[in-house]
């Protein structure tokens, strides 16, 4: 008689296990090392001022009338909130069939949908994007930090010549010839943010430039205790730069081009909400439910100063 096998039996269960993996990367570094505040209209300013330049002939006649200075009015300077948004759609089966790692596909593709526009915004604000009005046709846009940072930079020549935006908030970059990222140009940006005021914080670098940072030689001593038995642990990873102006953070960021090193103050940056992340049951049609989560948000750069980068890069 032959042998009852699986391939002949009917009714054996699946084996489905009870979890998800998804290991797509959910940080935001920039976005979440800057501040959170309000805006009150689709075009959200803010002022910036500057102390006159030391004047080293000041010095004034005994008993001299007093003869007021030229005073200077404040800069004002703004950007344009942008609507970020998905909309999920889920059958009303869907939502009422046992699932294997959720029990409700409305709640679990909602929470997708949240660390997808989260990403949207950390990809936008390190993108080379100039800020627009928009119209009834065409999306309002925030103008990204590249189109901020004009003053303290280092960019390709080459055959391309990379150039700083004209306008800042307005006008993008133009891309250069890329060139190997090299420690004197991250020294001469940082000592040029310190030179405007600024406090060189934070390095926010592609996982690619990342490593080359690494091999920096300003880097902060790496040392690890070697236990009395078994094998040592090797550091080759940087996480700290000690630069002539304080120590810096290096933070590898997933999103942002690779040619591009920020040199940021976190606290002199923003994302200005008009409309804090919210989500909208849409009215229903049929025999599902529709929902979308948005957001109407802005960067605010409040002074550029503050920052630096080093652009037109390559890791080789």
């Amino acid at each position: 008689m032959p042998t009852f096998t699986r391939y002949d039996a009917v009714g054996a269960r699946e084996d489905l296990t009870n979890v998800i993996y998804d290991i797509s990367p959910q940080d935001t570094p920039i976005m979440s090392s800057i501040g959170k505040t309000s805006a009150k209209a689709v075009y959200h300013e803010w002022q910036t001022d500057a102390l006159a330049s030391v004047n080293t002939s000041n010095a004034l006649v005994e008993g001299a009338d007093a003869t007021a200075a030229t005073l200077s009015p404040t800069t004002r300077i703004g950007n344009y909130t942008q609507n970020v948004g998905k909309t999920i759609q889920v059958s009303g089966t869907l939502e009422s069939v046992d699932k294997a790692g959720r029990k409700s596909e409305k709640a679990y593709q909602l929470a997708k949908a949240s660390a997808e526009l989260k990403r949207d915004i950390e990809g936008i604000i390190t993108a080379n994007q100039g800020q627009s009005a928009g119209s009834s046709s065409a999306a309002r846009v925030m103008g990204s930090l590249l189109s901020y940072i004009k003053t303290n930079t280092n960019k390709g020549s080459g055959t391309t010549a990379g150039a700083d935006p004209t306008t800042i908030g307005v006008s993008t970059r133009t891309d250069g010839t890329t060139r190997t990222f090299q420690e004197s140009m991250l020294k001469d940006v940082v000592a040029k943010v310190f030179t405007s005021g600024g406090t060189p914080a934070t390095l926010f670098v592609s996982p690619a430039l990342k490593q080359v940072v690494s091999g920096f030689a300003g880097l902060a001593a790496q040392r690890y205790q070697v236990p009395t038995s078994g094998q040592a642990t090797i550091l080759a990873g940087a996480d700290l730069y000690q630069s002539d102006f304080g120590v810096i953070s290096i933070v590898p960021n997933r999103f942002m081009r690779t040619r591009d090193a920020l040199v940021l103050d976190p606290e002199y940056a923003a994302l200005a909400y008009l409309r804090p992340f919210q989500t909208i049951d849409l009215a229903k049609t049929g025999d599902s439910e529709k929902t979308q989560i948005l957001a109407e948000v802005t960067l605010e750069v409040k002074n550029e100063g503050a920052h630096g980068g080093v652009f037109d890069l390559s890791a080789s």
